[in-house]
Parts: structure tokens; C-alpha cells; sequence
């Protein structure tokens, strides 16, 4: 028989062009992933960038209101959502309306974010952390300092009602005929010991208000305020 013809090996080895080829295509995917965590990674540099955004060349070092209504818009949150004060509390901030260069360094650095897209991915975190109650209580007592006109030493009333609103207008099952007591009284602001203790009478005054107490250590104004529910719920039941 013939000899069958020897069959030539089949060379199975990359050529150059595809080893050179599979090269590039690594290099990019590293690159790109070094770019990418780069992007990723908190920059000072780029998140003082940003606060350039909305800051004047009149003043560089301070965000006013109109930069604050600018970055609201970015974040997608409206200037009264709580998570702008949650936020407000994380920077230290002393006024509302206001952020200084400093006070928006620490709470970005400590929150990690340099872009909109960043703190937008943030805001339910800064919003659950009211759902600690040791966490609220402090932000409560922030939210007086830094609402209040810093030349007054108590809150003049508006401001008040709408910082309890916010605060307390989805906890406070008394809320509603709170605001309605302060409409019609005389009170034209509202001072710190006053403010405090309404978060305390909030959380321990049933909504029946048979646990309060006329001799505790409660403010002439929330004494005011008990009186009052009570004779408007004896109307309530005549009627």
C-alpha cells in the first residue's frame, strides 16, 4: 500500500499581530478601569471645583442663596426638603442659606461626594438618619441655631412653623392643632427652651394629653397649648 502523505502539524501559536493586538486591548481595560476608579475616588481638588460653580467672583469663599438654588437644582431636592438640612448639619453649617468653602469641605470629605450624582445617591442616607432618635434630636437642636437671624436670640414664629413642619409635620400626630394653637396666639417667636421642649412633650404626651402633667417643669406655652386643645375638644364634643 501507498504510503499515506504525512500531514503537516497545525501551527496553533498567536501571531505576532494578535499577541500585539491582545496587548493594546489589556492596556486599555487596565487604563480604563485606573480611569475609572480614579473617577470613583473622592478628589478635594474636584469637589472644591464644584463649590466654584455656585460661588460669585465677588466672594469665592461663600455659597449665598442663588448658588444655593442652583445646586438644590443639581441634586434634584427643593431648598426645604429635609435632607438639605440633614445635609446643612453634616458641613457644620452656621446660617441658613449658606455654605462657607470650610463648611462644604468637611461634610463632602466626610460624606465622600465631589459630584451632584454623588450626593444625589447620598440624600436617602442623609434622610434615614433622622429615623435614629438620638440622631433627630441633635439635628433638632441644630436646626434652631441655624434657622434662627443670628442678631435674634429666639426664632421668630414663621421660621418656627416651618422648620416644625418639616421636622415634626409627619411624626407628631398633634402637629396639625399645634400649628393651629400657634396661629391664633400671641407668640410672635419662639425661644430655645421653647423649642426643645416641644420635641420632648412630641414623644412623651399621648394625644389624649392625660399623662401631662400642669405642675411638671413644662413651658408657660405648652401649658397654654394643653388648656387650649382640651376646651377645643369639649367644644368638639357639645357641638
Amino acid at each position: 500500500m501507498p504510503r499515506g502523505k504525512r500531514r503537516h502539524a497545525i501551527d496553533m501559536r498567536p501571531s505576532e499581530e494578535d499577541q500585539q493586538s491582545t496587548k493594546r486591548q489589556r492596556n486599555s481595560y487596565q487604563s480604563s478601569r485606573r480611569y475609572s476608579k480614579s473617577e470613583d475616588a473622592f478628589s478635594q481638588k474636584r469637589c472644591l471645583a464644584w463649590f466654584r460653580e455656585y460661588t460669585t467672583p465677588d466672594d469665592t469663599d461663600t455659597l449665598g442663596p442663588e448658588g444655593m438654588e442652583k445646586f438644590c437644582e443639581d441634586i434634584g431636592v427643593e431648598p426645604e426638603n429635609v435632607a438639605m438640612l440633614v445635609l446643612a448639619y453634616k458641613m457644620g453649617a452656621k446660617q441658613m442659606g449658606f455654605f462657607t468653602q470650610s463648611e462644604w469641605l468637611k461634610g463632602l470629605t466626610d460624606l465622600q461626594c465631589d459630584t451632584a450624582s454623588k450626593v444625589q445617591c447620598k440624600l436617602e442616607y442623609l434622610r434615614s438618619m433622622l429615623n435614629d432618635p438620638n440622631s433627630f434630636k441633635i439635628i433638632y437642636r441644630y436646626a434652631y441655631d441655624f434657622a434662627r437671624d443670628k442678631d435674634q436670640r429666639s426664632m421668630d414664629i414663621e421660621t418656627a412653623k416651618a422648620m416644625l413642619q418639616l421636622l415634626l409635620g409627619k411624626h407628631w400626630p398633634l402637629y396639625a392643632q399645634f400649628a393651629q394653637f400657634l396661629e391664633q396666639s400671641k407668640y410672635k417667636v419662639i425661644n430655645k427652651d421653647q423649642w426643645c421642649n416641644i420635641l420632648e412633650f412630641s414623644r412623651t404626651i399621648s394625644n389624649d394629653l392625660t399623662n401631662y402633667d400642669v405642675d411638671g417643669a413644662w413651658p408657660v406655652m405648652l401649658d397654654e397649648f394643653v388648656e387650649w386643645l382640651r376646651q377645643l375638644r369639649i367644644q368638639a364634643t357639645i357641638s
